[in-house]
């Protein structure tokens, strides 16, 4: 048994798809579009990298950076309930 082989695995699935490709469609000739619709910017099914990349963009941005209330009385809870375990005696601050 060749280890090379075992851990240099080939990719079974090939799935290419050109940067410009705007896709197949199935549309019938009577359909309505609105005029907004050939402007949208929509992603191939098979294009994990492109769609991959619009959410983790939109999930940036400045509400995630604060610290939920929630967060906080959690640790606070979580902080009471470890200087219970240890022991802790408030009575040295008083």
């Amino acid at each position: 048994m060749n280890l090379f082989k075992v851990f240099n695995k080939k990719n079974k699935r090939y799935n290419y798809t050109p940067r410009y490709y705007s896709g197949k469609s199935n549309e019938s000739p009577y359909s309505f579009e609105s005029k907004f619709e050939k402007y949208r910017d929509i992603n191939n099914k098979n294009d994990y990298r492109g769609s991959w990349e619009k959410v983790r963009l939109e999930m940036r941005n400045r509400k995630n950076a604060s610290s939920s209330p929630l967060l906080i009385v959690i640790f606070f809870i979580l902080l009471i309930i470890f200087l219970i375990f240890i022991d802790f005696d408030l009575s040295i601050f008083f």
